[in-house]
């Protein structure tokens, strides 16, 4: 446990240098103008989104893989970067199972991205969490292909 979290320390610190680097190239080559800075909803939905906004489980389990750490690391900067800002987990299913186990399984999806954002330095309180179950599929098939994209915690900026 420990070494998780140490290696998602020196992910955000090594994404957070990068961006820093980043900034000051763009000053460099604007002029010496600073990019416009928003904390608006919509610019942080968008660099969310970018970012990857969506975490995607394996069958019936809501532990966060190596290749999703990578996307909670761009989140969390994301939302350190915008500290005004509080956003919303969805945990979704795939449509197999019950509605009550389902919304279970979306909830505990949602909480195991809240527990890595919050390991990433984003404040507890900026985070709430719901779950949808099976309720609001992405993808509307019957197979294993729409079945994986259902199985998701999106976050979205409130």
């Amino acid at each position: 446990m420990n070494l998780k979290i140490l290696s998602l320390f020196a992910a955000v610190l090594l994404v957070a240098a990068c961006q820093q680097s980043d900034t000051n190239k763009g000053a460099v080559q604007g002029g010496g103008q600073t990019p416009p800075t928003s904390t608006g909803t919509n610019t942080v939905q968008q660099r969310l989104a970018e970012a990857g906004n969506t975490i995607y489980f394996a069958l019936d389990r809501s532990d966060i893989t190596a290749e999703s750490r990578q996307v909670l690391v761009r989140q969390a900067a994301v939302l350190n970067q915008n500290p005004s800002v509080t956003v919303t987990v969805e945990g979704h299913c795939d449509e197999r199972g019950t509605v009550e186990y389902n919304l279970g399984l979306g909830e505990r999806r949602a909480n195991a991205t809240k527990q890595g954002l919050i390991a990433l330095g984003v404040a507890a309180g900026r985070i709430n969490v719901i779950s949808y179950g099976k309720e609001r599929p992405v993808d509307p098939g019957h197979n294993d292909q729409a079945w994986a994209k259902n199985r998701r915690a999106v976050t979205v900026a409130n």
